[in-house]
């Protein structure tokens, strides 16, 4: 585990700082804590995958056919009010802390803790992520370090922490149903890493990639009109000297009666290397559509997505997928040339006097998948479900079990 490092320590300071400055009026004081809000989650994460056949060897430390962990996590969420005036000022912090339950012996691997060079998983690990925001009219200026969740980059939250990044990022909302977005990104920690590490392509290491980079420059716009129905969003992002990349999405909600609504999303991708190419080339195309139909407690959905081009979906390392539309627990089915489906329900059981009792279950099936350029066809498939409760009320209201 490495420790913060010296820019990062910097950057926090800086922004504590300027807000001790800013709260020296107890009017500012006010508005700064008046309008705060705190959030204490305590998630204990449990995963076991048993592997079969040729699989066994995916398991990451190569000694057992079995990937076990269990932690024991905290996340605390501090988000402050802006302090009086025609430019507010606020201060974000989210620290995280995790500790290893059970692993290792052979069965360590499923990135819910970080491994030393030995492949053996952390006792613990944790991080403090620090962010400093400006408000001026509609708008926000963001500095420091966060969890971001963006359609070209999106934070990974599925195993014991959160993944952060460190960087800028301007949202302006002068313009009514417009959003507009600018940010520069030159950190990123992942969700199995209490350190701060520059940038690399999914699927490969920071500490063993020669491939990486500490600039990620983002711009994007959101158009919502029809009611608010419809919305229009159109992305760019580049890795420097890795990849660059536009992504287009339109969205849709038609609601029929007050218990049937029909939503649909149609997302287009389109990647190559860029600069220096220290990935070497890249060319990646993604286009997927979903369309769900919901009547009353129960929700249908059908998803389709086409990989076009040599490469696999271009992403930065750690990131989630739930980008794209067929994206599951195990996979994204973005491998190059990959075609794929889905077809998904799920039931709230409030119809059956049980609220907070939800069901969620999906088949996805992917083929003509490239294999290392020799003409051969791979294919993959996953089922995938999922039995959720949320407790409504009494000291544990909104405890969550999931399973």
């Amino acid at each position: 585990m490495k420790a913060i490092n010296s820019r990062q320590a910097y950057c926090c300071n800086a922004v504590l700082l300027a807000v001790v400055g800013l709260l020296a009026s107890k009017s500012a004081e006010a508005e700064f804590f008046e309008d705060s809000k705190t959030v204490l989650v305590f998630r204990n994460f449990y995963i076991n995958r048993d592997y079969k056949g040729d699989n066994v060897t995916k398991t990451g430390n190569g000694r057992s056919g079995k990937a076990e962990e269990w932690t024991q996590n905290f996340i605390l969420n501090f988000q402050s009010g802006y302090t009086e005036g025609p430019v507010g000022f606020g201060l974000d912090i989210l620290a995280l802390r995790s500790y290893k339950l059970d692993g290792g012996g052979g069965t360590s691997g499923t990135q819910a803790l970080p491994l030393d060079r030995d492949g053996k998983p952390a006792d613990e690990f944790g991080r403090i992520a620090v962010s400093g925001k400006m408000k001026f009219s509609k708008s926000e200026l963001r500095t420091g370090e966060w969890s971001l969740v963006l359609p070209v980059l999106r934070a990974d939250d599925a195993r014991s922490l959160p993944q952060t990044f460190r960087g800028s990022m301007l949202t302006l909302k002068e313009i009514k149903d417009l959003t507009v977005y600018a940010g520069h990104i030159t950190g990123n920690s992942p969700r199995d890493d209490g350190s701060m590490e520059d940038m690399t392509l999914f699927g490969t290491s920071p500490y063993t990639s020669r491939a990486k980079s500490d600039s990620f420059d983002f711009g994007g716009a959101e158009y919502t009109f029809n009611n608010k129905r419809t919305t229009v969003g159109m992305w760019y992002a580049r890795l420097e000297d890795i990849y660059k990349q536009r992504y287009f999405e339109v969205l849709h909600s038609q609601p029929f009666t007050d218990l049937v609504l029909l939503n649909a999303k149609l997302q287009y991708i389109d990647g190559e290397d860029d600069g220096d190419s220290l990935q070497g080339h890249l060319d990646n195309k993604v286009l997927g559509g979903m369309v769900s139909l919901k009547s009353g407690l129960h929700s249908f959905r059908v998803g389709v997505q086409r990989i076009g081009g040599d490469s696999k979906w271009l992403r930065v390392n750690g990131t989630s997928g739930d980008t794209l539309v067929n994206n599951g627990y195990n996979s994204s089915y973005d491998n190059a040339r990959e075609r794929s489906w889905q077809v998904r329900y799920d039931y709230d059981f409030a119809g059956l006097g049980l609220p907070g009792l939800t069901l969620m279950t999906r088949y996805t099936k992917g083929y003509n998948i490239r294999v290392n350029g020799d003409g051969s066809e791979g294919k993959e498939w996953g089922r995938e479900s999922e039995l959720a409760y949320v407790i409504q009320g009494g000291r544990a209201k909104n405890l969550s079990l999931v399973g």
